[in-house]
């Protein structure tokens, strides 16, 4: 693979995503066991091969984690990238439930961007592409309209990441953001790290400190779909959202700044239904985003023991999966593949297609760093920025 063809991806922004079948032998009689025990076709995962190469003198390499349960992540440190996640559904059979691709090669075609990666210095958006910060004015890339999106030109996820340990069930990454980075103040320390736990949980941690005030908002950006990788939209996907406010967007995808109430909108998840059922409503809320694309206030008021909320709960009848979704993030992010448009092949040679994943991205709410009156992203020399993402996956009993 050449470099200056993976170097596209400094200057393409775009949504896609994909995954790969498995087919596995098992006995009718022992379903249960299955799903605790489940086989992997070997023949369908990522290839250490493909994801193998330097990149201005940095290595890049594929790397997976596997818990008891049969579950198995592969990462690559480039842009720490989440490339495949197996996991069983309702009989034990293994499907790969993120969009990605073959090779690292691909992640450099046009409408390819931020499949699987660690998202910053700033997830989301931050209007007319600069902020504030202490009386002077940071000019940042508009490299979405007239926004800055999801950190810039060149990205965390367009970044080769040191793998400071990897072990069976957890890998961490690193790398020092140098001051000036796509426009943001000083040299930010980042840490991250994923564990696979028993649970059948992968649990997503990030800690990051700066020699000059910044702000900082970082997030993950898989593409999921619960059928499999490439099988299909996510229309019928049945969504929970623990938020009764969200900050409605103009038509720049911007928060206004007004927190609103989902109650008697299409935008109330706040009980189960179908992506699907009001996603074509004609609410100026929708039409300007193409579908969801849209921060909502979690309801902080009942935590786990880890100090978590549940933000999310996602069901796909057929397969029986779920997905929940735990974090100390004040919003996150529900986005629907609008952009996906059946143009990019996945892993599995299937095309991914408008609404074809869904993304739950646990963040603090877009373009902060100019909007006084939503929780602060701004992070002080001496402090320690932490935030936590747990994505747990199960069957609908």
């Amino acid at each position: 693979m050449s470099i200056p063809r993976l170097k596209k991806t400094i200057l393409l922004i775009g949504f896609p995503i994909l995954l790969s079948c498995c087919k596995e032998r098992r006995p009718k009689d022992n379903i249960q066991m299955e799903i605790n025990n489940p086989k992997l076709d070997k023949i369908h995962t990522p290839q250490e091969e493909n994801f193998k190469t330097e990149i201005e003198g940095d290595s890049v390499k594929l790397y997976t984690l596997r818990n008891g349960k049969g579950i198995e992540a592969y990462f690559t440190n480039f842009g720490q990238r989440l490339v495949s996640l197996y996991v069983p559904d309702k009989n034990g059979k293994l499907e790969d439930i993120v969009l990605g691709f073959n090779s690292l090669e691909e992640y450099g075609q046009e409408g390819a961007a931020y499949f699987g990666a660690t998202i910053g210095r700033y997830g989301n958006r931050i209007a007319n592409g600069s902020f504030v910060l202490d009386g002077k004015t940071y000019p940042l890339a508009k490299n979405n309209g007239p926004n800055h999106l999801h950190g810039g030109l060149k990205g965390f996820d367009n970044v080769v990441w040191k793998v400071d340990e990897v072990s069976q069930k957890s890998i961490q990454f690193s790398r020092i953001s140098p001051d000036g980075e796509e426009g943001y103040p000083g040299n930010l320390a980042v840490k991250v790290s994923y564990k696979l736990t028993e649970d059948n949980e992968l649990k997503i941690s990030y800690e990051a400190t700066t020699d000059k005030k910044t702000v900082v908002n970082l997030t993950h950006h898989s593409f999921f779909n619960l059928k499999g990788e490439g099988n299909g939209t996510i229309e019928d996907h049945i969504l929970t959202i623990n938020a009764d406010l969200y900050t409605p967007i103009d038509e720049n995808l911007i928060p206004t700044g007004e927190l609103a109430n989902v109650k008697q909108t299409p935008l109330d998840f706040t009980s189960p239904k179908t992506i699907g059922q009001d996603i074509h409503n004609n609410s100026s809320q929708l039409t300007m985003a193409g579908g969801f694309d849209h921060n909502y206030i979690l309801e902080t008021s009942s935590k786990n023991s880890e100090g978590l909320v549940m933000a999310a709960k996602v069901e796909e009848p057929s397969s029986g999966r779920t997905m929940e979704v735990y974090t100390n993030e004040p919003g996150i992010q529900f986005y629907s593949g609008n952009f996906l448009d059946g143009t990019v092949k996945g892993k599995s040679g299937r095309k991914y297609l408008k609404r074809g994943a869904f993304c739950l991205e646990t963040q603090h709410y877009p373009n902060s760093p100019n909007q006084s009156g939503f929780p602060s992203t701004e992070l002080d020399v001496g402090d320690t920025y932490t935030s936590v993402c747990v994505y747990k996956f199960g069957i609908k009993k």
